[in-house]
């Protein structure tokens, strides 16, 4: 015989236990699957069958099923209960045993294959090229005054965009949308609320300064000049235009020059430096520079607007101040305060003491009640570490555990996490509720930020209720609190629809810790896929392509891996037109070897001449 009774009797055995929970976890979660919207009632099903086949240690089924070669998988989570009773009725088969019709209520792949295309587009709306897996992407403000950039987008593959709520404000939001809706009908607006994302305060102004920089190489010879763009206050150089530095100048004298002029001028280190005019372009002038200069409010500019004219006397018009930036190196302590006191860096005496720590404060004072001694923190994604040394009643001492050798540097408004502590933070912001108005009028989904437990979904059903709204909502899974109560997110989520979720990478990566988020990145998806419900890969693909213009191998990587999710996600960057249409490429080509986790084989072209 070529399959070993004894062995066939264990595997079994072994689905008998796992069809048996299967039914325990129905009744169990009886309550909670009556409440699911309808057109979910199989999904939240399959969901529980999941959860009740991970229940067991699967691994030890599956070296089973492969030592003796029965070509069987469980790679496909998205009907569990038909694809566990096929296995069945096969090792009966084998044995020879009788077989009679099952009496569970199951439904077939077909229309598993229906509910996750009905599913998929609820959320997403008609994809474009083709595709199978959509692209959504984050709105700059730019997209409020440049219709064309909104045309181009579409044109390159855009099927959704996200519109953050923690950034502008309702007049910017509403001139996107009618910039999508003018030039897109079926693209899908989906807006994030802020949530209780805690982060650095307000750093003291620094000073009125601009530095020009040229570039230089490794001996300090200048290979390429500083970029400048000199206009009138307010006028910013042409979209997708490079520039080194901004000097805000009087537009009266600036009309008189040309290419060919230039300007004399002295820094603030009394350093002789010049500025040659290169090119005219609308109200401002591009200028280059190949001297490092340090230019402030009011530095006289002797300008010759012909070669050998009179020069004429000019200043420099009010300069805005510089962002503070606390520079912090391993070992550094750092104060993190409860009230908002403008942050400032470390200062040293006159003979290079330390004589006041660096101190910055943070935009949730209620977490202090929570954090503990010794417990992680992590600063501006992850880049700056350290450990709680010490609690006051207005303070923590943080010392610093890891940053660059040169420095890690610490500005206003850059994410805090505390990935080991339990910060009691949840639920929706005063500033969520106000936006949620606008979002329920103008948006298709609503995206709701730092998920922690079935509470903050229920929370956002009952807004939505209060406003009488229907909409989708997408459920952004980035800490780890949020994975662990995944099964009851979703359950309570099913009760509208249509529903997703978000791996927001940022955060969950720093929240779970960079070893464990490659096996949690692949435990949502697999959640995703038994609840029947759209996944969104997001964060950083290919953000070295939308902001340098270069893709990185490792990125192009992940964007082919990405395919595996039912939607994408690019975040903005100067250079977002080409990363969308990179990724359309990509995606379309992986669809055709890839579906999902399940590899496609179609012919193979290759030499014969071994």
């Amino acid at each position: 015989m070529l399959f070993q009774r004894d062995k066939l009797q264990e595997i079994l055995v072994a689905l008998d236990s796992v069809i048996d929970r299967i039914s325990e976890f129905e009744h169990k979660y009886k309550t909670q699957l009556n409440r699911v919207h309808p057109n979910y009632a199989h999904s939240a099903k399959n969901l529980v069958h999941y959860l009740a086949l991970r229940s067991f240690n699967i691994n030890i089924f599956q070296d089973k099923l492969e030592d003796i070669g029965l070509p069987m998988t469980l790679e496909s989570q998205n009907n569990i209960l038909y694809g566990l009773l096929n296995f069945r009725t096969v090792i009966n088969s084998l044995m020879n045993n009788e077989i009679f019709d099952e009496e569970q209520a199951y439904i077939n792949n077909k229309q598993v294959k229906k509910i996750l295309k009905k599913n998929h587009k609820a959320l997403f709306g008609k994809i474009r090229n083709k595709r199978k897996t959509a692209i959504l992407v984050t709105q700059p403000s730019e997209a409020a005054s440049h219709k064309q950039f909104t045309k181009s987008l579409l044109k390159q593959g855009m099927d959704c965009a996200r519109i953050n709520c923690a950034h502008d404000d309702e007049i910017i939001w509403k001139q996107i949308i009618d910039h999508i809706k003018a030039n897109g009908k079926h693209c899908k607006i989906m807006m994030d609320l802020g949530g209780p994302k805690l982060r650095t305060g307000k750093m003291k102004p620094g000073p009125k300064v601009i530095h020009i920089k040229p570039k230089k190489n490794t001996l300090g010879q200048v290979k390429e000049p500083a970029k400048i763009w000199l206009a009138p206050y307010g006028i910013r150089p042409p979209k997708g235009k490079e520039f080194d530095v901004i000097i805000p100048v009087n537009k009266k004298w600036l009309r008189k020059t040309k290419k060919g002029s230039y300007i004399i001028f002295r820094d603030s280190r009394d350093k002789k430096c010049k500025i040659k005019i290169d090119a005219k372009e609308g109200r401002g002038r591009w200028g280059s520079c190949s001297d490092s200069a340090f230019v402030t409010t009011g530095t006289l500019f002797n300008v010759f607007v012909e070669k050998k004219s009179t020069s004429e006397i000019h200043s420099v018009q009010e300069l805005l101040p510089l962002e503070e930036v606390i520079f912090l190196f391993e070992g550094d302590l750092l104060r993190l305060d409860k009230k908002a006191i403008l942050g400032e860096p470390t200062v040293y005496d006159g003979e290079g003491d330390l004589k006041k720590i660096a101190h910055i404060s943070c935009t949730l004072p209620e977490i202090f009640d929570n954090v503990k001694s010794e417990e992680q923190v992590y600063f501006n994604d992850g880049k700056i570490e350290g450990i709680v040394r010490e609690l006051h009643s207005n303070h923590l001492i943080i010392e610093i555990t890891n940053a660059k050798k040169k420095g890690g540097k610490l500005k206003a408004d850059k994410g805090i996490n505390f990935p080991n502590s339990n910060l009691g933070v949840s639920g929706l912001t005063k500033k969520d509720k106000a936006d949620l108005k606008f979002v329920v009028k103008h948006a298709d989904t609503v995206n709701l930020s730092f998920v922690n437990n079935k509470q903050d979904v229920e929370e956002l059903l009952n807004e939505l209720k209060k406003l009488k709204a229907h909409m989708g909502i997408v459920l952004k899974i980035e800490t780890k609190e949020g994975y662990r109560n995944l099964p009851g997110i979703l359950l309570k989520a099913m009760e509208n629809y249509p529903i997703g979720v978000m791996i927001a990478r940022g955060d969950l990566a720093i929240e779970t810790g960079w070893k464990n988020f490659a096996i949690i990145q692949e435990e949502i998806l697999q959640l995703c896929d038994a609840a029947h419900l759209p996944d969104i890969w997001a964060t950083q693909v290919l953000d070295n392509l939308a902001k340098k213009g270069i893709p990185t191998r490792a990125e192009i990587t992940d964007a082919a891996m990405a395919q595996r999710a039912d939607c994408v996600m690019l975040n903005k960057g100067p250079y977002i037109e080409k990363a969308v249409r990179m990724l359309d490429k990509v995606i379309r080509k992986m669809q055709r070897i890839q579906k999902k986790k399940i590899t496609i084989l179609p012919k193979l072209e290759f030499s014969e001449n071994f």
